[in-house]
């Protein structure tokens, strides 16, 4: 059984036991007082319920072209304006209860949403394998190797709790700013905490210093860290806004090609709204690949049944490429990976959309630590030894953290390897494309427990697949006129991974749908930046069979058996509550075959939610003993 961290876990399960105790979020005119902006969750909750501190930091998004001379009359009003965020139309506040109603009024505030503490995505595993074998590369695959790609040229920005130097990046940390006080300051490299610099470790670690034996998956490629979680592993939302919003400014500067989050936030409001998910489709729109981590909220610690609907945002942005964690029970071949037990599931809170995109290796990996930093203090029996590296330290730690980073190193190969195809081609491959690359050359896992393949809730399109992404990517003349046939050649869908032959899933979850034949081979306005993931474009690409409220996958039913689609009325969405299984309540999760519409399990408690208050939430959920946690 996993242990949550003690810091992340208070709040991340309160602010979950806010969002689900509270109603849903409010639409305009329809709140309390009529207000026209809408809330969050949790700052509906602190209106209604007068719980709480009297002042809170509030995100409050704006009306586009109004944020000047809005900003300027909430100061003059006595409003502590900490930050704004021309990205996203917005600004950070400290507010008092009081004022809620009058800002909500203000014609021109669309929402306010509140500054949640956001929190890392990891789990202390005792036990791995390297990251060769993880992506299941041989003596003659890409992976350190002296040929293939190895990200050289591509920039990745980790937003996390920073990178600590070493010999194992090199040269290669090319900027680092700390976010942590709202604005972007220049100072070295640091991680007090130690979770930026496993994540790096595993996107780009050289691998040298350990002989080979620990490198990353792009071991040539450029980091760009920026800090926005102190040494707790825990920090403002707005500070990772602020950092998303930076490398969008600079990203021509410093050739930020990726963004990494493995950080997150339960989910509050509609992804519409949410202002970190906005930040995230601004920079996907920029032209610049975001992988965020799913959560690690798949299953209920104390029994072990699965839980769907547990993506934490910005997990739930459309356009991100959102990654769930694999445990590939230490062999290279594919056959015996399966999805760990502690990966979120879809579909997304609010907007039941199919989440995860894809899954990748993510359980027990070890990668570069620092002895200076709170993961490796606290955990000592996650300390591995490199016995070629007497500088470095390391550790081995799980989460569909690992996993997301794991698949920015996965982005970077691909982007070099179109590079490499395409010398004369200044056009580089859209985040909708890359991503779609990703989810049609992934393959599909099977659950032991069934033998059957696990629904697109749990492994999205499948496992990442980094030969067969090169490949694709390879192929893909992203010069070629819209509407036209791009590819170069009909790539043959299979890759040889741990020595082993495996079929590529040849299919992509579109947001509820799934893309059917040939429709990543021509040059369709669904792949352009402009177009975000997810929605229809004007050349109707049709995937399956859709109706408004079900989605069929030929004579199956593309999710799970808790997921029930067919004859049910299931998938419907009415701005306030998504219906499926027998739960037709928003402000509860399905865990299992669990259908009581007053419980919720979550953590190590059931909580009774319906006309009852909770008190001291975040204790509830926090185990000691051994092993360690799952923020």
């Amino acid at each position: 059984m996993v242990k949550l961290c003690r810091p992340v876990v208070r709040f991340a399960v309160l602010a979950l036991i806010l969002a689900i105790s509270a109603p849903a979020a409010a639409t305009p005119g329809k709140g309390k007082g009529s207000q026209s902006a809408t809330f969050d969750t949790a700052v509906q909750d602190w209106h209604d319920r007068g719980k709480g501190p009297d002042k809170q930091r509030v995100i409050v998004r704006m009306v586009p072209g109004t944020r000047g001379a809005t900003v300027r009359s909430l100061k003059a009003g006595g409003f502590n304006v900490r930050s704004e965020h021309a990205l996203i139309d917005a600004a950070t506040l400290e507010i008092p209860r009081a004022a809620l109603d009058g800002l909500a009024h203000n014609p021109n505030i669309l929402s306010i949403s509140s500054d949640a503490v956001t929190g890392v995505h990891v789990t202390v595993a005792p036990s791995g394998a390297t990251l060769r074998t993880a992506l299941g590369v041989t003596s003659n695959g890409t992976l350190s190797t002296t040929s293939g790609p190895k990200g050289t040229g591509v920039g990745v920005a980790v937003i996390d709790s920073g990178i600590s130097p070493s010999n194992v990046f090199g040269s290669r940390i090319v900027a680092f700013y700390d976010f942590t006080s709202g604005a972007a300051v220049q100072v070295a490299p640091n991680d007090q905490y130690g979770h930026g610099t496993h994540v790096a470790g595993l996107i780009g670690g050289s691998g040298v210093p350990s002989a080979g034996v620990y490198p990353g998956v792009a071991t040539n490629v450029t980091l760009i860290g920026l800090k926005v979680l102190d040494g707790n592993g825990q920090g403002y939302t707005s500070s990772v806004i602020s950092a998303i919003e930076f490398a969008v400014a600079n990203r021509t500067q410093l050739g930020i090609d990726v963004i990494n989050l493995s950080l997150g936030h339960p989910i509050l409001e509609s992804s519409a709204t949410d202002p970190l998910v906005q930040a995230v489709e601004a920079a996907s729109r920029a032209g610049i690949v975001v992988v965020a981590s799913a959560g690690n909220f798949g299953f209920d610690p104390a029994t072990g049944e699965v839980g769907y609907a547990g993506i934490t945002s910005p997990g739930d942005a459309p356009s991100a490429i959102t990654v769930g964690a694999v445990d590939i029970n230490g062999t290279a071949s594919r056959s015996d990976d399966g999805v760990a037990p502690y990966s979120s599931r879809g579909p997304t809170w609010y907007d039941g959309q199919a989440k995860p995109d894809v899954v990748a290796p993510g359980h027990a990996l070890t990668a570069v630590s620092t002895d200076a930093c709170t993961l490796y203090a606290t955990y000592p029996n996650s300390r591995v030894v490199a016995s070629a590296d007497s500088t470095n330290k390391y550790l081995r730690l799980s989460g569909t953290s690992m996993a997301a980073g794991v698949t920015s190193g996965v982005v970077a190969l691909t982007i070099e390897a179109h590079r490499s195809a395409f010398t004369l081609n200044a056009k580089k491959l859209s985040p909708n494309t890359i991503k779609a690359i990703l989810e049609y050359s992934a393959t599909t896992l099977t659950d032991p427990a069934t033998s059957q393949p696990y629904d697109v809730l749990t492994q999205g399109a499948g496992e990442v697949n980094v030969k067969g992404a090169m490949d694709l990517a390879k192929g893909i003349d992203s010069s070629a006129l819209l509407g036209m046939f791009w590819a170069t050649f009909q790539p043959n869908p299979y890759s040889s991974v741990g020595g082993n032959y495996v079929a590529w899933s040849q299919q992509i979850v579109w947001g509820s749908h799934i893309v059917w034949g040939n429709s990543l081979f021509y040059h369709e306005l669904a792949w352009e930046t402009s177009s975000p993931w997810g929605v229809l474009d004007s050349t109707h690409i049709v995937w399956g069979n859709v109706d408004p409220e079900h989605i069929v996958w030929g004579n199956l039913a593309v999710w799970g058996e808790h997921i029930v689609w067919g004859n049910a009325l299931v998938g419907t969405v009415d701005g306030e509550h998504i219906v499926w299984g027998n739960l037709v309540d928003a402000q509860h999760i399905v865990w299992g075959n669990l259908t009581e519409s007053e419980h919720i399990v979550w953590g190590n408690a059931s909580l009774v939610l319906g006309n009852s208050d909770v008190t001291s939430a975040g204790e509830v959920f926090v185990q000691e003993p051994e092993p360690p946690p799952t923020p």
